[in-house]
């Protein structure tokens, strides 16, 4: 999927863009598996979200995650 369309997904669901983008990375870019994932979460997704930025903070859905609990 391409970077604008994962942002656009993102923002739709008040989340931080780098846990969208992992979120379809461990997805293969499958929006319906992309869907489930977001809806029943991972444990792979914060640790590959973190390594993508240096924030301390990030936002899934109304959850805010922080990197020092992941």
């Amino acid at each position: 999927m391409q970077r604008l369309r994962i942002k656009e997904w993102a923002r739709i669901r008040e989340t931080s863009v780098e846990i969208a983008e992992a979120i379809f990375e461990l997805a293969n870019n499958d929006e319906v598996k992309a869907q489930q994932i977001w809806d029943e979460g991972s444990d792979e997704v914060l640790p590959l979200a973190f390594s993508k930025t240096d924030a301390d903070r990030l936002y899934w859905g109304e959850e805010t995650i922080e990197r020092k609990n992941v």
